[in-house]
């Protein structure tokens, strides 16, 4: 689970937590060896940023998807995060509200596993 400390405090949980920093990011490039995996960027570097002037990246818990074997283009960054003000679409993850990913959060563990159908 990553979370925005600049704008939460630690969520109850029993998921290992890391707080998003400017340069978490996700690589989403199928030909890097990175692919589907948390990297770090350095400042001006382009790429998929974790920390974001909106609100949906508040709070993500990765899926376990296309993480073994890793395969390239069969799906990468899906997570479950907060939802656009509107329940606007994803770009493939599943959204909620705060209070619903609190909620959440609060029954999670390392060994629960998220079936999405």
């Amino acid at each position: 689970m990553w979370w925005r400390g600049d704008r939460h405090s630690r969520p109850q949980s029993f998921l290992p937590a890391r707080i998003i920093t400017g340069e978490d990011a996700w690589c989403e490039d199928p030909r890097d060896r990175h692919y589907n995996q948390g990297i770090r960027l350095d400042e001006g570097q382009g790429g998929d940023r974790l920390k974001r002037a909106d609100h949906l990246y508040d709070f993500i818990i990765e899926i376990d998807h296309n993480t073994r074997p890793r395969v390239a283009g069969r799906g990468s960054a899906v997570f479950l995060h907060l939802a656009r003000d509107n329940f606007g679409p994803t770009a493939g993850c599943v959204s909620m509200t705060k209070s619903a990913m609190l909620q959440l959060l609060r029954r999670l563990g390392p060994r629960t596993r998220i079936i999405i159908g």
